[in-house]
């Protein structure tokens, strides 16, 4: 006897989503069985645009947790398998591939999410678990994370997100803020909580507290943590941004080792060895402008690395080569 085919829900919590929401939603339609919205107190036409676009639609006041609204929402999906989206995301390619994938064995799967940024070019991509088995479960308040002992698998799925844009992200920076200082509070010591405290940091233009909290959660994040690519390279950014060269410089020569197929990690060299040359004009042409010239030159022969988190489109290709062409412009006007 075959067995039941597997079902697949699309589940989303909402509010005030009516902007995007159609979009997501229409975006995965296809490929799922079901769609399940848990909205937590939307004042817009959010539940109309869900519940026009087929989807089931449940109410839950905020509980102050977005795991505590996530697992609420796989109870209610009550599927073999929960795609869980943002309503600000949305389903570019891959959506042919879900089933078949989803009749495999019991695992995470894990989404390339390319979030769009505000100069319209910038496109960093992550790699997020997404595809959830029935039983597992999140844990935090939030960027909550899924709790299982499965393992994580790349699934091809490639997903947008517009939500990192400035005229989105400013309402939710306050309550993130808050919901991972309680989280803090009760675990002082978790370096995802750290490193996820420094990038809102940053994002509130933070910088003092966004070197303290990555620099934490570099002492405590282990070497093979999912995220530490991406908290190595945006901890040397803020660093260089924050005028705190020499522990830029130190943090890059000792992690080196460990990255020397990304061309994330050496373009942000380059970009700490160009400040570097500007506050040591002396040993600009030297010392350090070529070193700047030899990392970026480094990222085009290593090329673009979409797997590793957190990457940005163009550092191993056309970002890479701009900054190329105008360092040796530069270079040149000054005769080196």
């Amino acid at each position: 006897m075959m067995s039941p085919p597997v079902s697949i829900a699309a589940t989303l919590i909402v509010r005030n989503e009516a902007r995007c929401l159609a979009r997501c939603l229409g975006s995965v339609a296809p490929w799922v069985d079901k769609m399940v919205v848990l909205d937590t107190g939307s004042t817009d036409d959010s539940v109309a645009i869900a519940q026009a676009a087929g989807a089931e639609v449940h109410h839950l006041p905020w509980p102050e947790s977005f795991s505590i609204a996530r697992n609420h929402l796989l109870d209610l999906a009550d599927s073999d398998w929960a795609l869980m989206l943002d309503a600000d995301e949305w389903l570019v390619t891959g959506g042919e591939l879900l089933r078949e994938w989803c009749d495999g064995p019991a695992r995470l799967g894990r989404v390339c999410i390319h979030n769009q940024h505000d100069d319209g070019e910038t496109a960093t991509r992550s790699w997020i678990t997404r595809l959830i088995p029935r039983g597992a479960h999140y844990q935090g308040r939030v960027h909550e994370q899924v709790a299982s002992p499965l393992p994580r698998v790349p699934l091809p799925l490639h997903v947008a997100h517009d939500g990192y844009l400035a005229a989105q992200i400013a309402p939710k920076r306050n309550r993130n803020h808050i919901l991972l200082l309680r989280d803090l509070a009760e675990q002082p010591d978790d370096p995802y909580l750290h490193y996820q405290i420094a990038r809102d940091a940053r994002m509130r233009d933070d910088l003092d507290a966004a070197c303290t909290h990555f620099t934490q959660s570099l002492a405590l994040t282990p070497a093979d943590a999912n995220w530490r690519h991406e908290l190595v390279v945006t901890a040397i950014t803020v660093l260089t941004k924050a005028g705190r060269l020499d522990e830029a410089l130190a943090l890059a020569d000792r992690e080196m080792p460990h990255w020397p197929e990304s061309p994330d990690f050496f373009f942000v060299l380059g970009d700490l060895l160009l400040d570097r040359a500007m506050a040591d004009p002396a040993n600009a042409i030297g010392h350090w402008l070529p070193l700047a010239e030899g990392s970026w030159q480094r990222c085009l022969a290593i090329g673009e690395r979409p797997e590793l988190e957190g990457s940005v489109a163009g550092r191993g290709s056309h970002l890479a080569q701009h900054n190329l062409d105008v360092i040796r412009s530069q270079l040149a006007l000054l005769g080196a």
